[in-house]
């Protein structure tokens, strides 16, 4: 049976009731009152306050204040006038019940009412956001086109102006070149013309020479021969570019230190996972065409993670994953977010999945396979199974052994093992 609080005071005037209710030694909260426009009631176990209201208030701007032992409640009447009493007068049994009844349950629904009115409100501030969010990340991106439209435009500009450079400098070579030869011509025809010259002037010492050489050589040699080798040298060849082109390849190494078919093995896998699409796009078909690309929705996982928002970007990746199945690092991603969720058995399943993508193992894909053991191995330690976790770590430090971190790590993962084999 509750003990009623009867002691009470109030006072009123045209517009407003004041009512102080003492409550000496008892703790009271918020949540110890409840009141509508005609019932008011403070309910602190096993004392106990009710009345039904003379005439109905505002309740919705009415007050109550907590201290030193009292609640003061200022209730503002619905319409100006003075009351006769505080409650109802002469109202029997049936009738307080009623009021009672309909008071709770005008609360529940006015309580419902406002609990559907924060949730529109709270769909109106999402919607908002996302809304806010596409409208920056569109704004961001057009800027980033727009810089690389002016970086283009600038390197084209100064291209062209390195050819016509180029053109221009070689337009010069080519016509020094042709006036070096044209006056390695003219110095020739001089030369040949000098030597007429001096055979038209016969005289006999040189008639006697020239027969002395006749008669003493095997064959027609005249001094005319000379003049016919110097015209038959040919011209000094012209200076030119060989261009070299060396063969492209994705993979740093030389060609004769890698191994070609399992970089080729694993350039034809991740071809394949791009041209890849597992999912029935049936169903999003309201999706805008970039939320359909996988790597999009990779960068946008990528940015919630950077941000602490590891749902979000969960959600991106498991939506990239419907999309392609096939990239390795979607499941990477996805376990650092399951990592920081706690859900450790999901990581250890994504983890495994990326290390099952990521063959063969080239050196392109080493850091993402020293990061798949490491988040797999993190996860096995945080479930206490040590021993695998250390497996994890150990085929880390065999793709990278300088990796101090990992050895560190490692090391702890060794002494829990150990410490725990001594305890049992």
């Amino acid at each position: 049976m509750p003990v009623w609080l009867r002691e009470h005071r109030w006072r009123q005037t045209a517009s407003a009731v004041y009512l102080s209710l003492p409550v000496r030694g008892l703790r009271v909260t918020p949540a110890s009152i409840f009141c509508t426009d005609r019932y008011l009631k403070v309910s602190i176990p096993p004392f106990l306050f009710e009345a039904i209201l003379y005439a109905p208030i505002d309740d919705t701007n009415s007050t109550a204040k907590i201290g030193n032992g009292i609640i003061f409640f200022t209730l503002y009447k619905k319409e100006a006038a003075m009351w006769d009493s505080l409650t109802l007068a002469n109202a029997n049994k049936e009738k307080l019940q009623y009021l009672r009844e309909n008071a709770v349950l005008k609360a529940h629904e006015k309580a419902k009412e406002e609990s559907e009115a924060k949730k529109v409100t709270k769909q109106e501030h999402k919607k908002y956001a996302l809304e806010a969010t596409m409208k920056l990340e569109e704004a961001e991106r057009k800027r980033i086109e727009d810089l690389k439209e002016k970086e283009r435009q600038k390197v084209t500009k100064e291209l062209e102006l390195w050819k016509k450079q180029q053109e221009d400098s070689e337009k010069q070579k080519r016509v020094q070149k042709e006036g070096e030869l044209h006056q390695e011509v003219e110095q020739l025809k001089e030369r040949k013309k000098e030597k007429m010259n001096k055979t038209r002037v016969p005289n006999e010492g040189a008639s006697k020479i020239r027969l002395k050489a006749t008669k003493g050589c095997h064959g027609s040699y005249s001094m005319f021969s000379e003049n016919l080798k110097e015209e038959q040298l040919p011209a000094p060849r012209s200076a030119a570019t060989i261009k070299i082109n060396f063969t492209s390849r994705v993979f740093p190494t030389a060609l004769r230190e890698s191994r070609v078919a399992e970089e080729e093995e694993w350039l034809r896998k991740q071809a394949e996972a791009r041209r890849t699409v597992s999912a029935d796009l049936s169903e999003l078909e309201d999706l805008k065409e970039e939320e359909k690309n996988p790597e999009w929705l990779k960068d946008k996982g990528n940015k919630m993670f950077a941000t602490g928002n590891y749902l979000a970007a969960v959600n991106a990746y498991n939506l990239a994953v419907r999309l392609n199945n096939k990239l390795p690092l979607l499941y990477l991603n996805r376990a650092a977010c399951h990592l920081k969720l706690r859900n450790l058995h999901k990581a250890v399943e994504d983890s495994s999945k990326a290390l099952e993508l990521l063959t063969p193992p080239v050196p392109d894909n080493e850091n993402a396979r020293i990061k798949a053991y490491v988040r797999r191995g993190t996860a096995f330690c945080q479930l206490e199974l040590y021993t695998e976790g250390l497996q994890d770590y150990e085929a880390a430090l065999k793709i990278d052994p300088k990796n101090k971190t990992i050895e560190k790590d490692a090391e702890n993962i060794r002494h829990l093992i150990q410490g725990t084999t001594q305890d049992s």
